[in-house]
């Protein structure tokens, strides 16, 4: 089936004006097979409680049943599981947690949107895609404002992006290279499937549930034509300066050399998202001077350089050692909270177990840390969430009896035995 996959990705690259007629067949048993085996089975199960483990005891009745149905159009998703995860301002993210098997028919949905439509990805799109990661998109962001006449920024978050993606676009989309009506109908039905929210079954009218495993392809396939296809065709060669952007999911940065373009491009931008259903989050989206001559400008105004921030970093303008203009990244005050927040009520939860389990689990999250935001110029931001994990630790353990368990220096001999992670950059921004 990779074969098949790979084949129709290489006849879409090499015709980029190639509609597929007929690749509905394509999520047949062996393909459904395929994505059950690979399918994580630790995730959370949907509104009919089945695990893989329990649809894998029969799966070949399983699966001959669901292809049945896909073949006879009787295959109809059932409602997803509706949750809130807090965000960092306060408010919730609804996260949608759907039955396996449509996890299933997802994920092979996902293979053949994925085959078809890579090939016309632009590089500007760094998000949910193979092989491309967010410090891509900040190795592709330093470039822009360090290597190229970057005076303005625009810093853009579309609102609500997930759950408020117009259906009858999102099929138009697809359907611009995608014309059989298996398809078209299999992604219909996804999107309108519903969610059960505290027992209650709601029509999902717009958007795209996060936690589909489609939904990410499916929003890159959507920005690819309400935004990144209309700048690189449209906007940019009508420029007379410098301009570029780089893209990942709905939040997006776009490098500007003269402000009056900046602003025009800015002021198109909100007719257009509102054109597809959209709106730009007002909040979170601001045109800055930044840049390499930003800094001497701002401060002859006495003003300070202004910074922004994009996938969980805080930009500023800074120097290198010889005196050069440098971008430098640290982490984002809100994240940096959020994330101390998050480590100290799990050691709280944990306080009574085994101080070399908490260790540990403790490690676990240090190195994921570490991983993430260990980042050219971020040294003093990872040593800082080691020092504030070391803190929460020694609080924690002197709260497990009346009498304190340590005083620093017990605790630091302690750490001696039972080390944490030492903080570390793995990720240049230079690579």
């Amino acid at each position: 089936m990779g074969t098949k996959l790979e084949r129709i990705s290489q006849l879409s690259k090499e015709n980029p004006e190639m509609v597929f007629t007929s690749i509905g067949h394509l999520i047949n048993k062996e393909l459904l097979k395929e994505c059950h085996e690979k399918m994580d089975g630790n995730k959370a199960v949907g509104i009919d409680g089945k695990t893989k483990d329990e649809y894998g005891r029969n799966l070949e009745e399983n699966l001959d049943r669901l292809v049945e149905r896909l073949k006879k159009k009787s295959y109809r998703p059932q409602p997803a599981k509706r949750v809130e995860i807090p965000k960092d301002n306060g408010k919730t993210r609804p996260l949608s947690i759907y039955c396996y098997e449509d996890k299933l028919v997802q994920e092979a949905l996902r293979r053949l949107l994925e085959a078809v439509f890579e090939p016309h990805f632009y590089d500007e799109m760094m998000g949910f895609r193979p092989d491309r990661s967010c410090h891509m998109a900040l190795r592709k962001l330093n470039v822009m404002i360090e290597m190229r006449p970057t005076n303005y920024v625009l810093d853009a978050d579309i609102k609500g992006f997930f759950d408020h993606l117009d259906h009858e676009w999102a099929v138009r989309f697809i359907e611009s290279r995608i014309k059989d009506p298996n398809i078209t109908r299999l992604v219909r039905r996804m999107l309108k499937a519903g969610i059960m929210k505290d027992f209650q079954y709601e029509e999902t009218g717009e958007g795209s549930g996060q936690g589909s495993v489609c939904s990410p392809v499916i929003a890159n396939i959507y920005m690819h034509y309400v935004l990144l296809w209309w700048f690189k065709e449209k906007v940019k060669p009508s420029l007379r300066g410098y301009a570029d952007m780089v893209v990942y999911a709905d939040d997006f940065v776009c490098c500007f050399q003269y402000r009056e373009e900046a602003e025009q491009f800015y002021e198109r931008l909100k007719g257009r998202v509102k054109h597809f259903g959209l709106e730009l989050e007002e909040s979170k989206s601001r045109l800055i001077e930044f840049g390499r001559y930003a800094e001497e400008r701002r401060k002859r105004e006495g003003k300070k350089p202004e910074t922004f921030t994009f996938l969980g970093f805080t930009h500023y303008c800074s120097r290198s050692r010889n005196g050069k203009f440098r971008v430098k990244r640290k982490t984002s005050r809100k994240k940096f909270a959020r994330k101390c927040k998050e480590v100290h009520r799990k050691i709280i939860e944990m306080r009574t177990c085994p101080l070399p389990q908490i260790i540990r689990k403790l490690n676990q999250i240090l190195v994921g840390y570490y991983h993430y935001y260990g980042i050219t110029d971020n040294s003093k931001g990872i040593r800082d969430f080691c020092y504030r994990v070391r803190r929460s630790l020694f609080y924690c353990l002197n709260r497990r009896s009346q009498k304190k368990s340590y005083t620093w220096d017990a605790f630091n001999d302690m750490m001696k035995v039972y080390p944490l992670a030492r903080p570390k950059i793995y990720v240049s921004i230079y690579e």
